[in-house]
């Protein structure tokens, strides 16, 4: 008996060029845009991403590091009241704290490579299945002005969301144009992560961004 293999077709999104017009299709690997989507592996790198972002700023001062005090404050019999040895006791007003914060506590948590790029893949898959998953031509803008790349964002429709722009490499002309626009991020798509792909509403990739992902990512 013949067995016949069924051929895979990866995911089609339409293409767009800057002037928002479709001019195509790009094809989207489904190991990096199509893969079934786990919640609970997604909350756990975005629980860990958030606290490697955290820093220790609060501060207190425990009994040694409190100024004063070096002077017992009466004798230690014969006047009623009772003993103390310093003024420093956490007991008295101005007194050292215990077990206040520091700031050499360490929020960070480790978290593995293999779970932090399939978390990536899941996020990439749920804006590719939602429709916030857009795809351009290139992000060569004529010119290095700002109101370029907000003629881009309006002809898509995205005015006032949060757009995220994955170009391959560190684009500084879409920086420089983009830099003025307060709702819109740009990374380069080999550094997206988990937290950038949830606080944005669409992602924008060129065709040099998409292929960066699928290098990194498969």
């Amino acid at each position: 008996m013949n067995l016949m293999k069924k051929l895979k077709h990866n995911m089609k999104v339409d293409l767009y060029n800057l002037a928002g017009k479709i001019t195509g299709q790009q094809e989207l690997a489904d190991e990096v845009f199509n893969v079934k989507i786990k919640p609970e592996v997604v909350h756990e790198v975005y629980i860990a991403q958030m606290a490697n972002q955290r820093e220790a700023w609060a501060d207190t001062k425990g009994k040694g590091e409190v100024r004063g005090g070096g002077k017992k404050p009466w004798k230690q019999k014969g006047t009623g009241r009772a003993r103390h040895g310093s003024t420093r006791s956490p007991i008295w007003k101005g007194g050292g704290v215990v077990f206040g914060p520091k700031t050499e506590r360490n929020y960070k948590a480790k978290i593995n490579v293999k779970t932090r790029r399939l978390a990536v893949r899941m996020c990439l898959s749920d804006k590719a299945m939602g429709k916030q998953l857009l795809v351009a031509e290139n992000f060569t803008f004529d010119q290095p002005k700002t109101k370029l790349c907000q003629a881009f964002i309006k002809s898509m429709n995205l005015i006032g969301k949060k757009v995220l722009f994955l170009a391959n490499g560190k684009d500084e002309l879409l920086v420089r144009v983009s830099k003025n626009l307060p709702k819109v991020t740009v990374l380069p798509a080999r550094d997206v992560n988990v937290l950038a792909l949830l606080s944005a509403q669409v992602v924008i990739a060129d065709k040099t961004g998409v292929l960066e992902l699928e290098k990194v990512l498969k």
